[in-house]
């Protein structure tokens, strides 16, 4: 045991559990914490001009590398400002530790100005919420959180830090790491009788989602697909690319629509879903988007997901890649000629109704509109296709213009695509920031609607600071498009009130060069390719603001 300031054994604590970066906006309660970080040049400080700005940008380096990371916020108003980022990172899953200073703890019983209990805010986005009282305490919060951050099903987790605290000096006993191991596999039971269950269908499916981003787990769910003959569809929602689009079993995402998922689902009578959320849907609707016959297997490491809104004939809480390796090996065994021959004829039946059949038609479309100016939304998304690299990283935040995005961006790598899991808005802009850092060989694309960009565009300076290799495609059709779209189709009205931003126009071009970022405007397909090719041909980061057709009048 040795002894520690408060402020010291923080940043010390965060380094040894593997912590490189610290995303953060500072006041005066964190003032500590930077004087600390002076004598720790190994935890890199990355500033963000705003609370949000900064959970979000440590949400986009956790999503992209699956390192526990942390950010740290100012008080009451600055948790506020943070609570809708802590919302996204709780819906991906990002092994997150959000602290933020607290006034001293005498102090804060006369609730000084900034002054309210942090924890209760922090606590429904939070697997853990928990604030600090004494300095030799440190040690074991900061290892708890750790460890419940990094444990499956992983998230962010919160500890508030008093001034006192971190000022003060105590005797601590540091600890070490503890990472528990979750790798489970399910028993030779459990797999013979799903394998018993899958002998069943006539017409299986399987529903893949973002457990299922990593390499192995796509290569073991194509040979899965394979054995059965079974059509793939991505989660309703996209969290992140997890299938080969390019794959011949791979059919699409599916819609967040429920009479339009049901649909697609009708002539399928088994449903195995890996790591995906079941028909997680969008708007209400009186439609159930599971078609009654269907019967469904889920096999996911988030119980909470398992039997939430549908009755499961077999549900696992185990990892997605294990049990697919204990699956395969046991489907290798169990398939007899018949049944291999069944598989086979649902295979070569997909290969005219699959992603590729979609793609060709997505790109007649975007044959049609390419001449057009402004921009119409299938030649933006093949404009992307053509003049981004392969092995870009896209994040998508682009609502009605990304809508036909699935049939256009094929989804070659894990990496490929990172979608808006929670559904709120102002990840984009700054998670770019944090997936850069995460992934600094490969390039990074944003594509994000006007309206999505305005929630989180200070993020553009932090890019700039950091020298970040993106590229930010703003698609502006000076609107919300999507919400004049579902007054239209849902309340049957014309009548846009505070849906347009045209009186003054938003010039993204001067914004961003006002913020360090190369910018210009483009308004049709071919500009668009040349720009996004030189774009991602030179360093920093560069902004495209891309003039498109607003939907309903130019």
């Amino acid at each position: 045991m040795a002894q520690w300031f408060g402020r010291d054994a923080f940043v010390h604590l965060l380094q040894d559990e593997g912590v490189t970066h610290l995303f953060g906006n500072p006041g005066t309660t964190e003032l500590p914490i930077m004087a600390a970080l002076a004598h720790t040049p190994d935890l890199q400080f990355v500033l963000g001009l705003q609370e949000s700005i900064v959970v979000a940008m440590a949400d986009g380096y956790a999503r992209a590398s699956g390192r526990l990371t942390a950010a740290n916020v100012h008080v009451a108003p600055g948790l506020g400002h943070a609570m809708g980022a802590l919302y996204n990172a709780k819906f991906s899953g990002s092994p997150l530790i959000l602290t933020a200073g607290q006034q001293e703890q005498g102090h804060g019983l006369r609730e000084p100005m900034l002054y309210d209990p942090l924890p209760p805010i922090a606590a429904p986005l939070a697997k853990w919420s928990v604030e600090v009282t004494r300095p030799d305490d440190l040690p074991l919060v900061m290892r708890r959180a750790a460890k419940i951050a990094l444990t499956p099903p992983t998230g962010p987790v919160f500890i508030s830090l008093p001034g006192d605290v971190l000022n003060a000096q105590a005797e601590m006993d540091m600890g070490r790491p503890t990472r528990i191991d979750a790798r489970t596999q399910p028993t030779p039971q459990a797999v013979a009788e799903l394998v018993a269950w899958l002998r069943q269908a006539k017409s299986p499916a399987l529903l893949v989602g973002h457990e299922l981003n990593r390499p192995q787990a796509w290569a073991e769910a194509q040979a899965l697909a394979e054995a059965l003959g079974a059509s793939v569809y991505a989660d309703s929602i996209p969290y992140a690319a997890s299938f080969p689009s390019e794959h011949p079993l791979y059919v699409g995402m599916l819609p967040r629509q429920q009479a339009a998922a049901k649909r697609l689902l009708e002539p399928h009578d088994a449903l195995l879903v890996l790591g995906a959320d079941l028909l997680r849907m969008s708007v209400y609707s009186p439609v159930d988007p599971l078609p009654p016959h269907v019967k469904v297997a889920h096999i996911s490491q988030r119980p909470h997901e398992l039997g939430k809104n549908h009755a499961l004939d077999i549900a696992w809480c185990v990892p997605v890649q294990p049990a697919l390796h204990a699956l395969l090996a046991e489907l290798d065994t169990a398939m007899d000629d018949t049944w291999r021959a069944a598989a086979q004829a649902r295979q070569a039946q997909r290969q005219t109704q699959n992603w590729q059949h979609t793609h060709a038609q997505a790109l007649l479309k975007a044959q049609a509109e390419w001449p057009q100016s402004p921009m119409h939304r299938h030649a933006l998304l093949h404009a992307l296709s053509q003049g981004l690299h392969p092995d870009t990283a896209l994040i998508e935040e682009a609502l009605t213009a990304a809508a036909p995005l699935p049939a256009v961006w094929p989804l070659r790598h894990e990496h490929s695509w990172y979608g808006l899991a929670s559904g709120g808005l102002g990840f984009a802009v700054p998670g770019a920031v944090g997936m850069s850092l995460a992934l600094p060989n490969r390039p990074v694309a944003v594509l994000v609607g006007d309206g999505s960009a305005m929630y989180g565009i200070q993020g553009l300076w932090t890019a700039a600071r950091m020298r970040c290799p993106i590229t930010y495609i703003v698609v502006n059709n000076r609107s919300y498009r999507i919400i004049k779209e579902r007054l239209v189709d849902m309340q049957g009205s014309h009548d846009f009130i505070g849906m347009d931003f045209v009186d003054p126009p938003i010039d993204f071009v001067q914004l961003a060069q006002s913020m360090g970022v190369q910018a210009q405007r483009v308004d049709c397909a071919d500009d668009l390719v040349d720009a996004l090719r030189v774009a991602q041909s030179t360093p920093g980061p560069k902004l495209i603001d891309v003039t498109m057709h607003n939907g309903f009048s130019h």
